[in-house]
């Protein structure tokens, strides 16, 4: 007769130990590694090319003569960047999880759609412009979209199936009237255009220090979330029964996703593909244990955001294609693959340790 740890072995899906801890350690150490070298690139690379060393001196001399191309255009766009591709990165990883739903990207559940428009609404009704302004009716869109969501789902009796079906309906709905807005506004069409490309390229140090304070807020309470929604993922009973609370934990998961989502689009305009696809990367060397899939997706969505951003920059230079067309073109290939390769997104019945 097998022994209860034999049988909790062979229950275990195949990614959960596909990979030892000191692989997964080395593995988050070689990300880092990636981020920083794609950090230094997106200082050095645009419509002035500089060297490394030119990059490194404008960064930390002021008598150096790339100091003002450094710290007034690429420090900016480059933290926000960084800060957006975490806010991205998390949001997608933990809808998955919450969701149960392995191709949720945050505009599955009508999030980004809310804020989108909340903030096409200010654009066109109030004529603001600015972050400061965006922010706070980003917030309100995302957050009344939540509810709305949490209502129409269910409430407390809330499935992953209805959440899905309803962000859906809401995410469609939203985005209609994010286009007739476009369409029968044209003063403020301009304005709108460069706002919903998403876009690094307006990137302020002003917009960074006011959108730090959630993405930080936003990935603490992400982390916090990891054994919570890892116990969910075998199923509420089970959870309840490792002392988990399923529908607290639903809607820490939907603050977390409003917070993070928010904030990113508010200051850069939708982005699509970064949540879907670096997670899926991710569980290839960590599997669906969120503890490691979560800090894997908070370096690698950064890395991504801000490769993306470099290779506009290059593409078409001295012009640049702006982040959110060049996401849009790597992204839809590889939903279409993972579409058609059900292998690749379907849910082990084994589940992540909690």
């Amino acid at each position: 007769m097998k022994s209860p740890q034999a049988v909790a072995g062979a229950a275990r899906p195949r990614a959960a130990v596909r990979a030892s801890p000191g692989v997964r350690a080395a593995g988050l150490l070689g990300a880092l590694a990636l981020l920083l070298a794609v950090l230094v690139l997106s200082l050095a690379v645009g419509a002035r090319p500089l060297s490394v060393g030119a990059a490194w001196n404008g960064l930390f001399h002021e008598d150096a003569a790339s100091y003002t191309v450094v710290h007034e255009m690429r420090l900016p766009r480059t933290l926000l960047g960084l800060l957006a591709g975490i806010a991205l990165g998390l949001a997608g990883a933990v809808m998955q999880a919450a969701t149960r739903n392995p191709l949720a990207d945050p505009g599955l559940l009508g999030v980004n759609a809310g804020a989108s428009a909340a903030v096409v609404s200010a654009i066109s009704f109030l004529g603001i412009s600015s972050f400061a302004g965006f922010v706070w009716f980003a917030f309100a869109g995302a957050g009344v979209v939540a509810v709305l969501l949490y209502t129409v789902g269910g409430g407390r009796g809330a499935t992953p199936a209805r959440l899905a079906l309803a962000g859906s309906a809401l995410n469609a709905a939203l985005y209609s009237y994010v286009s007739a807005v476009q369409l029968l506004d044209t003063a403020s069409l301009d304005r709108m255009r460069f706002w919903t490309v998403g876009s690094l390229a307006a990137a302020q140090t002003s917009t960074v220090v006011r959108v730090a304070p959630f993405v930080l807020v936003g990935l603490a309470l992400a982390l916090l979330l990891a054994r919570p929604l890892n116990a969910m993922a075998m199923g509420e009973d089970a959870a309840r029964a490792l002392g988990a609370h399923p529908a607290r934990a639903r809607i820490a998961a939907i603050v977390a996703v409003t917070l993070l989502c928010g904030a990113a689009t508010a200051a850069c305009g939708p982005i699509i593909f970064v949540g879907l696809m670096v997670p899926h990367l991710v569980r290839a060397l960590t599997g669906p244990d969120l503890r490691w899939l979560l800090p894997y997706c908070a370096v690698l969505s950064p890395a991504l955001m801000l490769g993306a951003d470099v290779l506009g920059r290059v593409l078409v230079r001295p012009s640049e294609l702006q982040v959110g067309i060049v996401m849009v073109v790597l992204g839809g290939p590889v939903f279409l693959y993972f579409v058609r390769r059900p292998r690749l997104v379907r849910r082990p019945r084994g589940e992540a340790a909690a």
